[in-house]
């Protein structure tokens, strides 16, 4: 079965009969269709419409397999969807609201005969648990950043900019086989390893530093996601008790880690050790978040999410501890939940790493 019919009982479940899918993460997992133009999915009556112009036809009918793809010229996005709406004698058509711009949904609103549903993102949960398809492409995306790290290891010397850390990730990546960033890397060192989305900047690496490095990448659409922190030269003993204090942390949250707990409940067990070594406070963003064709996706482990995880889930665990003026540590591997455990595809080292300055 072609996967844009699961999302057939999704939107009908609502009263509707049509839907409009915008957002493209949905697209591309629906349709196969891999471009991340503005391109618009229409569901209505068993049928399946990818729209698009001139510059992505051969690509969208190569891609998009069980899908009737139609060309916008001489029309509109909004008027050839209000035609097939008209043909399928839709009444009632969802979309999705944080996808479709306002300008949009006048255009839409204008042109449809049919009541409009804005829905949240109802799609996502088809993506949640991940097909071992899906799981064999986040592998190869997290083995792309270890592989990254490893080289960048004997970059990191004194002088050299975090700025110029943050592109040779980005390029090992590359040339290991990756398409892109699957966000911007945060490289932050000394005190600025205490924010914790800290932007790569013009600052010099120096002696004594706290280097933290937050990356991932895309392969074939799937994102990855890991975070690790050395310090250049020798760690002094603050550095290795707030270190230790994380390692800890992720350590015995992995060992936790399993189907059937909800996102608070791991988020839980990093932070009572955070605190309780007297760093209550400084552990101020969630401890998790699934990925796939998104960076961000969920569900989410922090203490405010009560969604049970289930096997074939994914989840970061990345605990931090940052101190202002002084600097911060986060560790973060990215996991697939199973029934009993974890697996990790993070395979690179996480004791900490004393870099030897020259």
């Amino acid at each position: 079965m072609e996967k844009w019919k699961r999302a057939v009982p999704v939107f009908r479940n609502l009263g509707a009969d049509a839907m409009i899918v915008k957002d493209m993460a949905n697209v591309r997992y629906l349709s196969n269709y891999t471009n991340d133009t503005g391109e618009l999915l229409l569901f209505a009556d068993g049928s399946a419409y990818l729209l698009t112009d001139f510059r992505f036809l051969i690509q969208a009918r190569n891609e998009a397999k069980g899908c009737e793809v139609l060309d916008v010229a001489g029309t509109s996005y909004e008027a050839l969807t209000a035609k097939l709406l008209a043909d399928h004698q839709a009444t009632k058509v969802a979309f999705e609201r944080d996808a479709v711009k306002y300008r949009e949904y006048e255009a839409f609103s204008n042109a449809f005969a049919q009541e409009m549903l804005p829905v949240d993102n109802i799609l996502i949960d088809l993506r949640k648990v991940k097909t071992e398809e899906e799981l064999a492409l986040l592998r190869k995306a997290e083995s792309i950043g270890d592989e990254a790290f490893a080289r960048i290891l004997s970059d990191l010397k004194p002088g050299v900019t975090e700025r110029e850390i943050a592109a040779k990730l980005t390029y090992y990546m590359c040339e290991a086989g990756a398409s892109g960033n699957s966000f911007s890397p945060i490289v932050a060192s000394g005190v600025n390893s205490s924010m914790p989305h800290a932007m790569p900047g013009a600052k010099a690496l120096a002696e004594g530093d706290f280097v933290t490095m937050d990356f991932g990448c895309i392969y074939e659409g799937y994102c990855s996601d890991m975070t690790r922190t050395v310090v250049l030269g020798k760690a002094d003993a603050k550095q290795r008790e707030i270190y230790d204090t994380v390692l800890k942390a992720q350590t015995e949250t992995l060992a936790a880690l399993h189907a059937g707990m909800q996102g608070r409940e791991i988020d839980a067990v990093a932070r009572d050790i955070i605190n309780a070594a007297g760093y209550e406070g400084c552990f101020g963003h969630g401890l998790g978040h699934s990925v796939g064709l998104e960076i961000h996706e969920p569900p989410y482990a922090n203490p405010r999410c009560t969604e049970i995880v289930r096997a074939g889930m994914l989840m970061t665990v990345e605990p931090g501890i940052y101190v202002d003026g002084f600097g911060g540590v986060r560790i973060e591997d990215l996991t697939v939940v199973t029934e009993d455990g974890y697996e990790n595809l993070a395979h690179s080292p996480k004791e900490l790493i004393e870099i030897p300055v020259k």
